[in-house]
């Protein structure tokens, strides 16, 4: 049976969630950046 008060605390935990997912994304963004950035060839001038 659906019960809208239980949805409605349940929104903290999804909203945590999200955020867990959000934070992730962006490591995995922040570590390939740094990656490229490392490994990318020098230009000598």
């Amino acid at each position: 049976m659906f019960q809208p008060l239980n949805f409605v605390t349940n929104l903290k935990y999804m909203g945590v969630g999200m955020l867990g997912v959000f934070i992730i994304v962006g490591v995995i963004i922040g570590a390939t950046y740094l990656i490229a950035k490392l490994t990318a060839p020098r230009k000598d001038k």
